[in-house]
């Protein structure tokens, strides 16, 4: 049924192509002003709605980039708020999104902002930062990024894909050539040679330079409430509640069934805001299962959405657990991929601070 919707609305998606071609064409021309910024920009984006890892690059991005003064802006997807709003103590995933207030929890020193016109965001946050990474945003024309890092499923890549409203691409494939880097996430992490050809050949000869490939690599189960931690294998004869609001839960399953057979899923759309209701009824089907071994288990995006105090009391005695998940760039390419972000930031940043001396 689904399949024969899509169908129905491909002409809507030709119009919707249309008008994303004329738009990427006045920008790329110069009668859209695009604006660039002498601080090193990094943009972590993708080409579809949904997700394909964007949080654990931008993650990563921190972590190599450690050295320098860095400032994460967001939209805020899911907030309830408006305009630039930095992430606090008193940050809750309503006021500044999920992933926003997941980046804050892990890296305390990192500036952590959100607002839906990033050239105002950037403006905001250049005079103290060494650089910024505008997560989600290489389809914000508006901001001429010094480097972008363009992410594809690696599922998705391989399978046919349209332009909204019939298909899940907010732009025409190939605007990929805009990006620095194209990444290919949630890859198997023994790739074959036959998997990897059959992705290589999605995109221009020309690209070949700057095509990479990733897997995720799951950590240890971390208390919700009392951030104990423990191993995977403790899955082992446990019956696990899944709870997930992410767009594509499936690497996440694949990687529990390898513990165990027994995952009751309670799935939600990506970014849902949980409700008491919710929450409510995940509780009372934990309580009436009869298996003696059970836990619930989150990721940790979700996690940041079950910090709110309302669901607190709820959730207080009960064995929830959140997964963190981290991108493992192809080891025997990982080297090429870090100096390509490490050379682009250090050459910006060298130039705008002999800029300035020259200014003085």
């Amino acid at each position: 049924m689904i399949k024969y919707l899509r169908l129905l609305l491909l002409p809507f998606s030709l119009l919707y192509g249309i008008v994303i071609i004329l738009r990427n064409m006045l920008y790329d021309r110069g009668f859209l002003k695009s604006r660039r910024f002498d601080i090193p920009v990094i943009c972590v984006g993708n080409l579809v709605l949904g997700g394909s890892g964007k949080s654990p690059v931008t993650e990563y991005l921190v972590n190599l980039l450690g050295t320098y003064k860095i400032a994460i802006l967001s939209r805020g997807y899911g907030r309830e708020t408006k305009g630039f709003l930095y992430a606090d103590d008193q940050a809750t995933a309503k006021t500044v999104g999920d992933e926003p207030l997941q980046f804050y929890h892990k890296f305390p020193e990192v500036t952590v902002a959100v607002c839906e016109d990033r050239v105002y965001g950037i403006e905001k946050l250049k005079g103290q930062h060494d650089l910024i990474i505008l997560d989600d945003a290489f389809q914000h024309r508006r901001v001429n990024p010094g480097f972008s890092i363009l992410l594809f499923e690696f599922r998705k890549l391989l399978q046919p894909q349209f332009v909204l409203p019939a298909g899940n691409m907010r732009e025409p494939f190939w605007g990929y050539r805009r990006a620095d880097l194209l990444l290919v996430t949630k890859a198997p992490e023994h790739l074959g040679a036959q998997q990897k050809a059959g992705c290589e050949e999605k995109f221009s000869a020309e690209a070949a330079g700057k095509l990479f490939f990733s897997a995720l690599s799951y950590g240890e189960l971390t208390g919700l409430i009392r951030k104990e931690t423990v191993s995977l294998d403790n899955l082992k004869d446990k019956t696990v509640f899944l709870l997930t609001g992410i767009a594509n839960p499936k690497p996440l399953l694949d990687k529990l069934y390898c513990y165990t057979a027994d995952i009751v899923h309670h799935d939600y759309p990506d970014h849902h805001s949980y409700s008491y209701q919710n929450l409510s009824k995940l509780v009372e089907a934990f309580s009436q299962h009869p298996a003696k071994e059970k836990i619930i288990v989150t990721t940790e995006k979700d996690a940041q959405r079950l910090f709110d105090v309302t669901f607190k009391e709820l959730l207080l005695d009960l064995p929830v657990f959140y997964l963190p998940v981290k991108v493992c760039i192809d080891k025997n390419h990982a080297r090429a991929f870090n100096q390509k972000i490490l050379n682009y930031v250090s050459d910006t940043a060298r130039n705008r601070r002999l800029y300035k001396e020259k200014e003085q």
